[in-house]
């Protein structure tokens, strides 16, 4: 059983940066594969969209075009922990913020077994 932890929301003025932190337990290295992501609600969407995926202990990552070259998401093996440096933040970045961890390299939700409580970032013009 994985268990995540973020944190790190808050609120920005557009062009700000926030980073996101999770914090993640009960994963052992090397005994299966593990994706972590983040994703996003939007107010008023339904569905969360998929931001960022990296792999826990090697260096894939993968962005979906709308945060590319603004957002990096990261890991720190030794606090298992991972991040997503938000920077030139936009009032449409506005959303709850979800990490998740799954054994498949995608950004669909559906593939994702463990999901954080969430952390609110909200982006003001």
């Amino acid at each position: 059983q994985v268990q995540l932890v973020e944190s790190g929301g808050g609120s920005v003025q557009a062009g700000g940066s926030l980073r996101l932190s999770c914090a993640y337990y009960g994963y052992s290295y090397g005994t299966n594969y593990m994706y972590m992501a983040w994703f996003r609600l939007a107010p008023g969407k339904e569905r969360r969209e998929g931001v960022a995926r990296i792999y826990i202990g090697g260096s894939s990552t993968y962005y979906t075009d709308s945060v590319k070259g603004r957002f990096t998401i990261s890991q720190d093996n030794a606090k298992n922990t991972v991040y997503l440096q938000m920077t030139s933040l936009k009032p449409e970045d506005t959303a709850m913020y979800y990490c998740a961890a799954g054994p498949r390299a995608t950004l669909y939700e559906g593939d994702f077994t463990y999901w954080g409580q969430g952390t609110q970032v909200t982006v003001s013009s």
